[in-house]
């Protein structure tokens, strides 16, 4: 669809490749044009902290602050204790009411460094469903909002249909989440004047509800808009790495490692995530994006250096690729670090194999013994996965491998 938007946020958002779909381009840009429009994101707290993957919704909501609207962070501390089911194989484990709080506590953590909350009308909100979920009389809540849901509707729904058709269990609790979201919606609108919510296009379906349960009660029209699901060029999950989730607060991911991440972006994303996780101008994007050979490499630590400057500050990008040049540029030639080198035709290659080719283990077996007794890391952080494969993108840059304190060496693309 063309669409030429009249208001920053809807520019902004189509530009640097953050809309996916939406319920109304018109409406939902005629408002944004016409004055201060709340959105919100909802947020479980299934661990304590958020990774990369939410990061897109985080910059969406930041982007809206920077043009005028007002962000809604919504933590999940009622909808959390059923659990969203959303494309998942299995129920998500029950979490008790104390785990759920540590869980919202380490999570708030992150959004200060990238919304501004204040009590201006541009100022974010942080919110908690618990607030009107935990209260909820049932019989009430099935005769005024039950009525309103179409099961046959709620079964023809991908993230339903999906887990029905592999014949997988969904039990009766996690059906209700999909009420339970709609039903935040319908508050923050009749509560605090919310007229748009922000997902993944997973999350698709359960916004649609929101918007049609609210016309239903309140007669009032809002509005969805969702955000792609992102995967790396080479078909993986954005949010993992070698090491596994990568973490936004700094005691669960150092800033060096985060920044790590970021420099380790394969050639071909450059471009795309220098639009959707930095501030950086769009024809700047492109032309960092476009860049080839040893160039791209500057490219990447640009990159990093501006993810890791709004999430974690400027002193810890700075010292994070001060650190990375010392490991990597001084370790690799000023102090000789042992390097071995890769093809193609080598990849992907095993962690236990680049162990005992690098020459830190005489065999797969001490260097799975290695792995198994905490003595091996992987760019200064501890190796748990003996059966971690390594592809063309986690070697996009060097690999500094350690066995114990004292013995390292550098795996590299030739």
């Amino acid at each position: 669809m063309t669409y030429h938007p009249k208001s920053e946020f809807m520019h902004v958002m189509m530009t640097r490749g953050f809309l996916a779909d939406c319920t109304d381009y018109q409406g939902l840009d005629d408002a944004l044009y016409k004055g201060v429009v709340p959105g919100y994101i909802g947020f479980d707290a299934t661990a304590k902290s958020l990774h990369v993957g939410s990061l897109i919704q985080i910059m969406t909501l930041r982007w809206l602050q920077k043009t005028g609207g007002k962000p809604i962070t919504l933590m999940g501390g009622g909808t959390t204790k059923v659990g969203d089911p959303s494309f998942r194989a299995d129920e998500r484990p029950l979490l008790t009411p104390d785990q759920i709080d540590d869980n919202i506590a380490g999570i708030k953590q992150v959004f200060a460094k990238y919304l501004s909350y204040d009590d201006t009308p541009t100022g974010a909100m942080m919110l908690n469903n618990a607030e009107w979920l935990d209260g909820l009389n049932y019989l009430d809540f099935l005769r005024d909002i039950g009525r309103h849901f179409s099961v046959n509707r709620m079964l023809s729904f991908e993230s339903v249909k999906s887990r029905i058709d592999r014949e997988q269990s969904l039990s009766f609790l996690e059906f209700n989440y999909m009420i339970l979201q709609a039903y935040d919606f319908l508050e923050l609108n009749r509560r605090y004047g919310c007229l748009v919510q922000f997902g993944g296009s997973d999350q698709w379906g359960n916004i649609v509800n929101g918007i049609d349960l609210t016309r239903r009660v309140l007669d009032h029209q809002i509005y969805g808009l969702t955000t792609p699901l992102l995967t790396t060029s080479d078909g993986k999950k954005m949010g993992k790495s070698a090491n596994g989730a990568v973490w936004l607060n700094a005691d669960m991911r150092s800033p060096y490692e985060f920044w790590q991440f970021w420099r380790n972006t394969t050639d071909a994303d450059v471009g795309r995530f220098l639009k959707l996780y930095t501030e950086i101008d769009v024809e700047e994007c492109d032309r960092l994006g476009a860049l080839e050979g040893s160039e791209i490499n500057a490219a990447k630590i640009t990159l990093a250096n501006a993810v890791t400057t709004l999430c974690h500050g400027a002193d810890a990008a700075e010292a994070a690729e001060a650190t990375a040049r010392e490991v990597f540029e001084k370790g690799g030639v000023g102090d000789d670090l042992p390097t071995l080198v890769v093809g193609p035709d080598d990849l992907p290659l095993s962690i236990v194999q680049a162990f005992v080719r690098a020459g830190l283990a005489n065999s797969g077996k001490e260097a799975k013994r290695l792995i198994s007794e905490n003595g091996a890391r992987m760019d200064d952080q501890p190796l748990t996965d003996a059966g971690l494969m390594l592809d063309a993108g986690a070697l996009s840059s060097p690999v500094k491998l350690s066995a114990g304190k004292k013995r390292h060496a550098l795996i590299q693309m030739g």
